[in-house]
């Protein structure tokens, strides 16, 4: 009868050092139910996908002051951010004199930290809210960044918290698309999807809608409230994510659809994949509609 393997006994983010320390052996960090993050990082399989834990065996090896930011700080804070494909290494500031390197589980980034970009986080050290903002200004492109700084609105961070934080950093990488951003920003946006479609408007020079509007039938009864809505033009635009498929979702939106345009209202409806794979369309389509 064949032996049983034996598990490893690791049970939460090890270095090679303290998974020793834990009676771990190095045949036992080799076993499969343990993933070697990097050249000296280790979890348990089962948390590999698990970014609090990520996080915590990044920062056994990290260097002191190193702090969590950039994206993996974006998904602390709640923030989800559109148009990314989900990467598993940890992004890290440090210190620009720092000579620490990236490795297969951690980004590293390099700059200035002050007391008041940092705080913590589910136990981390991570970058603020508003400094979050501003690094990822750096790196993402309009409409993802649109979309962030809507989710940070929502979560009460205010515009003059980003503007304190852009004073501080003022040009450089990011600084134009940050201001970019910041006038067509609004708190009251309901998805992600929902802030890149009002992007790819802004830029295409459409007139600014209207968010959650309102809609009501001449005996003041609520119809429905629109993601994006032009009033005075009778057009409204919807951006139907994934719970638009559940079947109740679904028929009670047709029902809401035939009552919008029985009242005299254009509606156009569009999803993810029109966003992502025909954006020029959608614009034209909308156009059309503000137009006529």
């Amino acid at each position: 009868m064949p032996n049983r393997r034996v598990p490893s006994r690791l049970t939460g983010p090890a270095t090679r050092a303290t998974a020793r320390d834990a009676g771990i052996s190095e045949k036992q960090l080799r076993r499969r139910d343990v993933v070697r993050l990097s050249r000296d990082t280790y979890l348990p399989v089962a948390m590999a996908r698990d970014l609090p834990a990520r996080v915590a065996a990044v920062l056994l090896t990290a260097p002191p002051g190193a702090v969590v930011s950039h994206a993996t700080a974006a998904v602390l804070w709640g923030i989800a951010i559109p148009l990314q494909s989900e990467g598993h290494a940890v992004h890290l500031t440090v210190s620009t004199g720092s000579s620490v390197r990236a490795r297969q589980d951690r980004t590293i980034h390099r700059s200035p930290l002050s007391s008041e970009d940092v705080t913590r986080r589910r136990g981390f050290p991570v970058t603020t809210t508003d400094r979050t903002w501003r690094d990822l200004a750096t790196v993402l492109a309009p409409a993802a960044l649109l979309a962030v700084t809507d989710q940070l609105l929502a979560m009460g961070c205010t515009i003059l918290d980003l503007q304190e934080q852009l004073s501080r950093r003022p040009s450089g990488r990011g600084s134009a698309r940050a201001r970019a951003v910041l006038p067509v920003a609004d708190p009251r946006a309901e998805s992600p999807m929902e802030s890149v479609l009002r992007w790819l408007l802004h830029a295409a020079g459409l007139p600014r809608p209207v968010l959650q509007h309102e809609i009501r039938d001449t005996g003041g009864r609520l119809i429905g409230r629109a993601d994006l809505a032009w009033p005075d033009r009778l057009v409204l635009v919807e951006f139907d994510g994934e719970i638009h498929r559940e079947r109740d979702v679904f028929v009670n939106d047709l029902r809401r659809q035939n009552q919008l345009v029985a009242a005299g209202w254009i509606v156009l409806r569009f999803s993810s994949a029109d966003l992502l794979g025909r954006p020029d369309e959608v614009i034209a389509e909308i156009r059309r509609a503000l137009e006529r």
